[in-house]
């Protein structure tokens, strides 16, 4: 080296996880030249909680809330998947009604979902108002998940052999406050004065109006764009090498749903529309998934009008696997005897080995279950779509500023309970 000439080194910087777009839990290890990614390093694992093996020491309905806590802002849609995986090795199937109230569960939970993503991935990316807007409905499908489970997140609803209790009859109302009170009480339970079937025919009503002013806010917004368009594009043989499904597949423009590809629940009977992008950059996913919760409005809607018609067992009325009522149980012995079975020794599930896999609203998320015929699993493992996207982040960041790193991170829309489980 010359004297006087300046040596050039790349240099290594660690982008979390205490950076506000690494939700909290990931580390990238970045070699920058200058502002330019030359190679990217994800180190994942800080929320492990060993999920599969702790599934291995419960028996298996005592798992169904751990599936809440690995993707947890779409927990129906996990729970889903693993009870489908036990409904295949008992050879059981749920009732009409549940299968239908499973299928508008987890469209309730995909458009709960891509709020979370729409509003943090804009905040992100500087754009602050969305997320206040995109909470304003997020609210209203908790109050959902509240009213048929008690719980705002973590459901643990479905079980294997249908779903734990029926839709409520009433929906939970606002009671007076000092911040609620008069005319805004009001208006804040008008949805609210029927059952929960009736709260979601408001709700899918006035829903493609709140979507547009999302689109409103981002669509055709000039910043929003420049830090999108031609950002991270992946083309449709790179998307399909690295195991992408979902969103980031449908937005390389390949037309792949498990929904209508491999359908599941009731999906067969539904009438909806996949979308799909062209470009396979950020702006062409961001497009996809907004378009994804107007179709989940839709099925919303069929399911309401079927689950209006057709009262009936949400349940299956088999004492091995499902319990009996309270009623039951007090008044039969035979009843108690199964009940007290059931919930301190499970039911044995026959030995064999199943993969389901379902379209979570982030991609396909897989149970692999193996029983070797005793009361809880001899192996689950997950496959979660976060995982198989996180790892292509070094090949599609390479070449790019540093600040968009942050809108590839926000593209993927990464839940680390999955990616780590």
């Amino acid at each position: 080296m010359k004297a006087g000439s300046a040596e050039i080194r790349n240099y290594t910087m660690n982008f979390g996880p205490q950076h506000p777009a690494a939700h909290g839990v990931l580390r990238l290890v970045l070699e920058m030249d200058g502002e330019t990614i030359v190679r990217a390093d994800p180190h994942v694992g800080l929320l492990h909680r060993g999920t599969e093996k702790l599934a291995e020491s419960k028996p298996f309905n005592q798992s169904i809330g751990y599936m809440d806590r690995l993707d947890y802002v779409s927990m129906m849609c996990n729970e889903h998947a693993y009870v489908r995986a036990i409904e295949t090795l008992l050879g059981v199937e749920a009732p009409e009604r549940a299968q239908y109230i499973r299928t508008m569960f987890d469209e309730i939970t995909r458009i709960l979902n891509h709020l979370m993503w729409i509003g943090s991935h804009a905040l992100d990316l500087g754009a602050m108002a969305v997320f206040l807007y995109a909470f304003r409905e997020r609210e209203e499908l908790m109050d959902c998940y509240e009213a048929v489970s008690g719980a705002r997140m973590h459901a643990t609803y479905y079980r294997p052999g249908g779903v734990f209790r029926d839709l409520p009859a009433q929906m939970p109302q606002y009671r007076e406050s000092p911040w609620h009170k008069g005319a805004d009480l009001k208006r804040l339970n008008r949805w609210r004065e029927g059952s929960m079937l009736d709260f979601l025919d408001a709700f899918t009503a006035d829903f493609p109006s709140r979507v547009d002013e999302y689109e409103e806010l981002l669509t055709n917004n000039r910043i929003w764009k420049q830090r999108t368009v031609g950002i991270g594009v992946i083309s449709p043989e790179l998307a399909q090498q690295w195991g992408m499904t979902g969103a980031m597949l449908r937005g390389s423009g390949v037309a792949w749903d498990l929904r209508k590809k491999q359908p599941y629940a009731k999906y067969a009977q539904m009438d909806f529309d996949i979308p799909v992008g062209v470009n396979g950059d950020c702006y062409d996913r961001y497009l996809v998934r907004v378009e994804e919760m107007r179709q989940s409005n839709r099925i919303i809607q069929q399911c309401v009008k079927w689950l209006r018609a057709n009262p009936g067992p949400v349940m299956l009325k088999n004492f091995k696997v499902a319990p009996p009522s309270r009623e039951e149980m007090k008044e039969d012995m035979e009843a108690l005897i199964h009940h007290f079975k059931l919930f301190t020794e499970g039911y044995g599930v026959p030995a064999g080995e199943t993969y389901c896999a379902i379209e979570a609203p982030k991609g396909e998320f897989g149970c692999y279950l193996v029983s070797d015929g005793a009361n809880k699993p001899f192996r689950v493992h997950l496959r979660a779509p976060g995982f198989a996207h996180l790892s292509s982040i070094d090949p599609i960041v390479s070449g790019h500023m540093l600040a968009d790193v942050v809108a590839m991170i926000g593209t993927y829309d990464l839940v680390f309970g999955e990616v780590d489980r």
